[in-house]
């Protein structure tokens, strides 16, 4: 990723761009290139004079507009970004070093309690996964935003599977981290303080009901068949968006019909299994998965097995995609199919069944506990669900 550049950018990286110059034509403009930061290249930016009739009024605007143009970008102006400072096109892979290095100081001196500062360094540590596991393109510090801002903190919630209070913690670090940069001039301004918190009983999603299942059966079944496998696996397997794209075609056992959540994947950080209905399997043979090496991941950059794994809020880009289209509110999302897979198992075999297939371990969740949580229960292979 770009951000992993620990280097400065210097003062002639940042105003790079070529003189503005008169066109005369068919079109009348000026124009110029200035360095974009966002795509790491030179990009044109013209100026239409058509609008003037006379041509004595196009030479004479077009003089003042270019004499104009040469001061603002001698003076640093950039007409692609919102950025006025040098220090805002600090690499933000840079800034996150700087941070980190500023909190563990201030812990060496005593401002910051020690559980404070091993918390803190955790949260940047998960921020730094987002940046990894999204590929998320924020190369400066003037790009971390309240969009940035706003997604990573839904990042938590959907792919995470993160609780309302966990959000709203990060949210409360991600603000102090945001008043840092601006104390430091990375950034104008805080666009932390417009995100609201959650009140931790809010819910995020709803389980989908049988009819909203059997049009996305149906939708993904001739539009996009790899996603239909994703969305199979978290409805009758159970398994989190962030297990998911780290599963491989070697976790899966077609001889014991089960998938292996590894302990370096699995968010309890223990390694189960999970049994695999036979629904899902009949997809992955008919995907042909089972053709691919078993070191390859279960879901690819195309969601198909391949040797680079899926971004994680890929999964959940192409969620909204089929969202929009069967007309479906926001509170379905990619990991309401868990919720449901988890409602209906239940209703068919009952709450035990359930409670293993998801490997709950909290008795809030399914309302039951038992220690044998890495059973692969038979029910779970068979039951039919309406996906």
């Amino acid at each position: 990723m770009a951000i992993l550049n620990k280097s400065f950018l210097t003062t002639k990286n940042i105003v790079d761009y070529t003189l503005p110059c008169l066109h005369k034509g068919k079109q009348w403009y000026v124009d110029f290139y200035a360095y974009d930061p966002s795509t790491d290249s030179m990009r044109r930016k013209k100026y239409m004079l058509d609008r003037y009739k006379k041509v004595s009024d196009r030479n004479k605007y077009a003089t003042i507009l270019i004499n104009n143009l040469f001061e603002k970008l001698k003076a640093g102006w950039n007409p692609w970004t919102d950025a006025t400072k040098t220090r805002h096109f600090t690499e933000f892979g840079v800034v996150l070093d700087r941070y980190r290095a500023y909190i563990n100081h201030a812990a060496q001196k005593g401002a910051l309690k020690e559980k404070t500062h091993i918390d803190y360094l955790s949260r940047l540590r998960q921020l730094e996964a987002y940046l990894e596991e999204s590929n998320v393109n924020i190369r400066y510090a003037y790009q971390f935003n309240k969009m940035f801002a706003v997604d990573f903190l839904d990042y938590l919630i959907l792919d995470k599977d993160n609780s309302a209070r966990t959000r709203n913690n990060y949210r409360a670090w991600l603000s102090a981290f945001a008043s840092w940069m601006k104390e430091r001039q990375y950034i104008e301004e805080n666009p932390v303080e417009e995100i609201h918190m959650l009140r931790e009983e809010e819910k995020m999603r709803d389980a989908l009901p049988a009819d909203a299942l059997v049009r996305l059966k149906d939708y993904l079944g001739k539009y996009n068949p790899p996603f239909y496998l994703a969305c199979l696996m978290v409805y009758y397997c159970f398994i989190r968006p962030g297990e998911l794209r780290h599963i491989k075609v070697g976790d899966i056992s077609i001889e014991k019909q089960t998938v292996y959540v590894r302990p370096d994947v699995a968010k309890n950080r223990k390694g189960q299994y999970v049994a695999l209905n036979d629904k899902v399997l009949k997809m992955m043979i008919e995907q042909k998965v089972f053709e691919h090496p078993s070191q390859e991941y279960l879901f690819g950059r195309k969601l198909i097995p391949g040797e680079e794994q899926v971004y994680i809020n890929q999964f959940r880009h192409e969620w909204r995609k089929v969202r929009k289209a069967l007309h479906f509110p926001d509170s379905y999302q990619f990991y309401s199919l868990k919720d449901s897979g988890i409602r209906d198992l239940a209703n068919a075999e009952g709450i035990v069944v359930a409670r293993d297939q998801a490997r709950h371990t909290d008795i809030s969740v399914t309302n039951k506990y038992l220690k044998n949580a890495n059973l692969a229960h038979e029910e779970a292979k068979r039951f039919k669900g309406e996906l």
